[in-house]
């Protein structure tokens, strides 16, 4: 990953994690990070546990943010998932969800997408 490519989603991760924070959601961890994967942002919203993948993009010729995401991408969020509510014995005992935050960037606006439940386990 370039120097440039680390700042955009360094910066849109603190700009997912502000509008989240907007919507009533409260920061459990930020970068979670086990030999399986990367958790950007994890959230607790009510009861429930929800793991954020925050995707940008500053150009759609390759497409949107949100359709950047792969199923191998959504199979190692979902494990590092699972490892991280095993580390804090809670595997059984909460509600989770996975969402997607997807910022586009684009004539020099940004546009902020959430998905909720945007892929399952």
């Amino acid at each position: 990953m370039t120097t440039l490519q680390k700042t955009i989603g360094d910066h849109a991760e603190e700009d997912a994690l502000k509008f989240l924070t907007q919507k009533g959601l409260r920061l459990l961890e930020k970068k979670f990070a086990c030999k399986v994967g990367e958790i950007d942002l994890i959230m607790q919203d009510s009861n429930d546990i929800v793991f954020v993948e925050v995707r940008a993009r500053k150009k759609s010729s390759f497409g949107t943010a949100a359709e950047s995401i792969t199923p191998q991408k959504i199979k190692k969020i979902v494990r590092t998932a699972t490892i991280y509510l095993q580390r804090r014995n809670c595997l059984h005992k909460v509600h989770s969800r996975f969402d997607v935050v997807a910022i586009d960037f684009s004539n020099q606006q940004i546009e902020i997408t959430w998905y909720k439940n945007a892929f399952t386990a």
